[in-house]
């Protein structure tokens, strides 16, 4: 799919919510939320969010000094957490409990696992992130470990924090996987 057709299907997703009640979702909500239209993506919103993400995390990587990247990602981690339960909390009267197109958990989620990316080579940051991407979407999928209990919870703040769960999850795994000798990630 092209960026025209996505554009096109995001103008569409703006004009025709999808609202479970006749009120229209307020715009800053929407973008916060569906992480920047990502949410929109037709096939896999979670992983579109979590994809977008990456990129974000990744470009940071090669900006940002690396004794800060750590700090960068706790805020990345931090600011939106709380714009996600805020924005959550104004999509769900409208959209529904946990809607699929609300992705800012996804994200979050992923910038989790990410933290233990400064602790290891520049060249392979890259691989850290696609390790990452394919770590936390296994977490966040198959909910092991507690992650499925939050899940069920109600209300803004536990879409985020199962999300958090599957990050810190993943997070362990990739430091385990990142020291072993020989594996390059």
């Amino acid at each position: 799919m092209d960026i025209y057709v996505f554009s096109i299907i995001f103008a569409e997703q703006m004009n025709n919510q999808g609202n479970i009640s006749d009120q229209k979702a307020p715009l800053l909500p929407v973008i916060i939320g569906t992480g920047f239209g990502s949410g929109f993506w037709p096939w896999g919103p979670g992983t579109a969010g979590s994809v977008l993400a990456g990129i974000i995390w990744v470009g940071l990587a090669y900006v940002v000094p690396i004794a800060a990247l750590e700090a960068f990602t706790v805020a990345l981690i931090l600011l939106f957490s709380v714009l996600g339960v805020w924005a959550t909390a104004k999509l769900m009267p409208i959209w529904g409990e946990d809607p699929s197109r609300v992705v800012v958990d996804e994200m979050v989620g992923l910038w989790t696992v990410l933290l233990a990316a400064p602790f290891f080579e520049i060249e392979n940051r890259i691989w850290m992130a696609l390790a990452a991407l394919v770590l936390f979407r296994f977490f966040d999928i198959v909910k092991p470990l507690g992650i499925k209990r939050l899940d069920r919870k109600t209300g803004a703040f536990w879409v985020i924090a199962d999300d958090l769960l599957g990050g810190l999850y993943a997070l362990i795994l990739l430091s385990i996987i990142g020291n072993i000798p020989g594996w390059v990630i």
